[in-house]
């Protein structure tokens, strides 16, 4: 006990020297970098499953790289899948002929419907006012007080694969050009302590990892994942959230598209999980990136340029993961044909149904899961019954 008291008595009473030590931790930040290189991984993973698949991924170097390295390589082991994420909006894919549902698993599916009220066409947004509208004069009824309702009805849109543009050939947009000038941007700051201090040691570490961020996205296997399914199809498809969902997606099959239905159960399929290559390769950039972390463990000086840098890159990350886009910029250019919508989903399903066969029935089970009124079975009964009397005439011309 007496050389502990000894060395307590001993040592200087400073209040200094914590104010002293802040202030060279915020003059020279040690180890900072360093540690922010293993968080955030998240926010890669999202990023690169935005824009990774055609071409060279245009996600930035920035914090989370390291920990994103590390978490793809064990995915590809341990999941044989690359992009380990579920989709970040939850819904369902719908066969238009047979009526069959399946739960979406697809990333692009998913952003799809996600990013619907972003894309979708003018007169669709025309029509989803007036069908909440409608519901607002039945309530007013009742209520001369009530609200405009945020969901009412259901409004089923209609667009069909662009025939003229190859499906799996992604539009570019500013969500991944914007990539290239960040970059250009975070060398250049990099390259001020070099060109002022001699001090290179920044500008090394920043071309080190955006040459490493470009090259993971270069992997064949971004492209094996994202689009793993048949193409040319010719059933058409519907996209939904589900039942009380305020619109349905109708894609109609001309023989230029994706299946869809394939598509949903995509990421879950065995015959696209992660060969031998690709784990190597991943194996190969995890280490890179270790490294890497290693060499910016040793950078002291002007490390605020370092934090700059990774800061640019974070705040395009965040960006690209959350940014709205459009089908075309997936690889599944659709165009426009019509828009079905009413106050009551039943009338809306009757409407689809009177002008395509099946659409409007695949889409019942969904939304009315339980009984139906007498009146209604007897309206689908009736519609059911005149689609077979066009098809029997048809087929008698035809003859």
């Amino acid at each position: 006990m007496a050389p502990f008291l000894a060395t307590l008595i001993s040592r200087n009473f400073d209040t200094f020297q914590v104010a002293e030590e802040f202030k060279e931790q915020w003059r020279q930040p040690g180890d900072v970098f360093t540690i922010l290189l293993i968080l955030g991984s998240d926010v890669i993973a999202r990023a690169m499953a935005q824009v990774a698949g055609s071409g060279p991924s245009t996600v930035a170097f920035s914090f989370g790289w390291v920990a994103y390295s590390v978490s793809a390589l064990v995915s590809a082991v341990g999941e044989n899948k690359l992009i380990a994420l579920d989709p970040d909006c939850k819904c369902k894919v719908i066969h238009g002929q047979s009526g069959y549902i399946k739960d979406n698993s697809s990333w692009i599916i998913g952003r799809i419907v996600r990013d619907f009220p972003y894309w979708r066409h003018p007169k669709v947004e025309a029509k989803t006012v007036q069908v909440l509208s409608e519901k607002q004069e039945e309530l007013r009824a009742k209520d001369p007080n009530a609200k405009l309702p945020s969901i009412a009805g259901l409004v089923v849109s209609f667009y069909k694969p662009n025939s003229t543009v190859k499906a799996g050939r992604v539009e570019r947009d500013l969500v991944y050009w914007i990539g290239i000038p960040v970059m250009g941007f975070q060398l250049g700051v990099a390259a001020i302590p070099c060109g002022l201090f001699g001090d290179w040691g920044i500008l090394l570490i920043t071309g080190c990892g955006i040459a490493l961020s470009l090259a993971t996205g270069l992997l064949p296997q971004w492209a094996k994942e994202k689009w793993a399914c048949r193409t040319n199809a010719r059933h058409s498809f519907i996209l939904t959230r589900g039942n009380g969902a305020q619109h349905a997606i109708v894609v109609l099959g001309n023989g230029h598209g994706f299946d869809l239905e394939d598509l949903a159960s995509g990421q879950t399929n065995t015959l696209v999980a992660t060969n031998t290559w690709t784990r190597t390769a991943l194996l190969a950039l995890a280490t890179l990136w270790i490294l890497l972390l290693i060499t910016a463990a040793g950078q002291k000086t002007n490390t605020w340029f370092l934090l700059a840098v990774g800061g640019i890159g974070i705040l395009q990350n965040i960006y690209v993961a959350g940014a709205q886009r459009s089908p075309e910029n997936f690889g599944i250019p659709l165009e426009y044909i019509t828009v079905f919508g009413h106050a009551s989903v039943m009338e809306t399903l009757f409407q689809v149904e009177e002008q395509y066969k099946d659409i409007g029935h695949a889409l019942l089970g969904e939304f009315f899961p339980g009984e139906l009124r007498e009146h209604e079975k007897t309206r689908w009964e009736g519609l059911k019954k005149t689609w077979a009397e066009k098809e029997a005439e048809e087929k008698k011309a035809g003859a």
